[in-house]
Order: C-alpha cells, then sequence, then structure tokens
C-alpha cells in the first residue's frame, strides 16, 4: 500500500473493493444455474476481469473485505427470476452510479485508468454478448400488455358511466378481455410465422401475448370484484394501469437500454388518452340511450 492514500481515500477504496467482491460472488452464483454454454463462457470471462479489479484494490488497501450478503443474494435472485440481462444490467448500473472519480484516482493510482475503462467499455461489451432468450419475446409481450391496457382500461371506464355496476362491468372486462386475449395471442402466432426469422418461435410469441394480455386483464378487473363503488374501482384500476406501465417500462429501460421516461409517458399517454375518450363515450351512451341498470 503506498503512503500517500489518505483514511478518507482508503475507506472509498475498500468499498470499491467490496463491490467488486461481491459481484464476483453474484456472477459465480449466476454461472451455477446457467446452462447455456456460451452464456457461461462470458459470465466467466466477466468474473476474471472482477477478480483482477478486486486484486488491483486489495494491493493499496491491503486488507480482505467480505461481500455484501443481501446484494449478493439480491442481484442473484433478480437474475433467476427476472431474466440475465436485467440483473446484471441493474446491478452493474447501481455500481456505477457509486463510483469513485477515476480521474483524480488516477494521479495516486496509475491502474484506476485501466479498470475505467474495463469497467465502462470492456464490461459493457461483455453483457451485450449475453443471450438471453426471453428477450427475443420482448416484443410478444409488449403487444398484449399495451393492447390489454389501452383496450380494457377504455372498456372498463366506458363501462363505469355505462352500466353502473361492479359485478356487471367485472363480467363484461372478464369475457372481452379473454376473447381478446386469444384473438392477440393468434394474431401474434400468424405474424410472427409470417416474418419467418427463425429468431422467434410463433407458438412460444402467442403465448408470452396471451399470458401478457389475461394478467393485465385480471389486474385491472380485480378491483370492480373488491368494491361496489364503480368510481372508486375505476380509479384503483387507472392506478393499477399507471404502476403496470412504469414496472413494465423500467424493465426494459434496464434490459435493453431505452430511456424510461420517454417511453413510459408515451404508453401513459396512449392508455389513459383511450380511457378517458371511452369515459366520455360511456357517459353520452348513457343518457342518449337512457340506460339504467
Amino acid at each position: 500500500m503506498i503512503n500517500n492514500i489518505t483514511p478518507e481515500l482508503k475507506k472509498r477504496l475498500l468499498i470499491e473493493q467490496r463491490n467488486e467482491v461481491t459481484e464476483i460472488l453474484v456472477y459465480k452464483n449466476i454461472s451455477r444455474f446457467i446452462t447455456d454454454e456460451h452464456n457461461k463462457s462470458v459470465i466467466n470471462e466477466i468474473i476474471s476481469q472482477e477478480e483482477k479489479h478486486a486484486q488491483i484494490w486489495q494491493s493499496y488497501t491491503g486488507q480482505q473485505v467480505k461481500p455484501y450478503k443481501f446484494k449478493v443474494w439480491l442481484y442473484t435472485n433478480l437474475v433467476r427470476f427476472l431474466g440475465l440481462t436485467f440483473g446484471i444490467k441493474l446491478m452493474e448500473q447501481g455500481e456505477r452510479q457509486a463510483a469513485i472519480d477515476y480521474e483524480k484516482l488516477s494521479h495516486i493510482i496509475p491502474e484506476a485508468k485501466i479498470i475505467q475503462h474495463e469497467e465502462n467499455e470492456h464490461e459493457a461489451k461483455l453483457i451485450e454478448m449475453i443471450k438471453d432468450k426471453p428477450l427475443d419475446y420482448l416484443g410478444s409481450v409488449v403487444l398484449g400488455l399495451n393492447d390489454a391496457l389501452v383496450e380494457l382500461t377504455g372498456v372498463l371506464a366506458g363501462l363505469t358511466f355505462g352500466l353502473q355496476n361492479s359485478k356487471m362491468i367485472a363480467s363484461v372486462g372478464i369475457i372481452t378481455g379473454i376473447a381478446a386475449a386469444f384473438s392477440m395471442a393468434g394474431s401474434e402466432y400468424l405474424s410472427t410465422k409470417t416474418d419467418g426469422t427463425g429468431d422467434v418461435k410463433p407458438i412460444t410469441a402467442s403465448i408470452y401475448t396471451g399470458i401478457a394480455y389475461i394478467l393485465t386483464v385480471i389486474a385491472l378487473i380485480l378491483p370492480y370484484l373488491l368494491v361496489s363503488n364503480v368510481y372508486i374501482a375505476l380509479a384503483i384500476t387507472i392506478g393499477i394501469a399507471i404502476l403496470i406501465i412504469a414496472a413494465f417500462n423500467y424493465y426494459t429501460a434496464i434490459a435493453k437500454g431505452y430511456s424510461f421516461r420517454k417511453r413510459f409517458l408515451e404508453m401513459l399517454s396512449i392508455s389513459l388518452g383511450v380511457a378517458f375518450i371511452s369515459f366520455i363515450i360511456g357517459l353520452i351512451v348513457k343518457y342518449v340511450f337512457n340506460i339504467e341498470v
């Protein structure tokens, strides 16, 4: 350890060292349940790089550190349940945001510049090399999710004023939603089969679309089954729709590198815009045809 490292700097180096050790353990855990040999080789290359970084920091701190156990558990399970690309990118993004100033540090530790380059460029290229099969079907999920949000939110908003009966609204919504889910799944099957790229299997794509649609239908209709006041149920449904849009766009922003804010606002404005128009149509229909339920 060199003499001009202050106690404050050493503290920061120990944090960086501990982050590297944590990432190493996460990647080792991931490699145990990865079956794809290509992905396993990429992960092992990242492990090798992280081990080299940890050794550099240790050569200056003169100490061994233990990993953050909660982070190891968290990121390992995020990868297990939400996908390899999402979990890894989320972890790496968090570590970069907490990174030290490599430019200033390079005056004291020459290797800092090399570490910065490898963290920001080489590692990013390695992560992009990962083949994450579920992401190939992200478009199918988007289709099912977005169509269900736009269509069913609009239908429920219109029915809220048109029928004003929570159980009846839920019944019509379920029938409409399930029928639309099968329709969308069938359309996605035919569309994918027509494209014929080979990367996406038509049956799998249609299943992703159908499941995304049905799960969204259940989430949006549930308030009408639990709350008797249709206006409160509609407000909860819209809240759920916003949460679904936010969660999904956050996932895609991390996994695909998209702009969260832009895509979130775009999807939100479409869904709520259709819901508002349907709500007005329901109001007009109710009074024009004098519907009382």
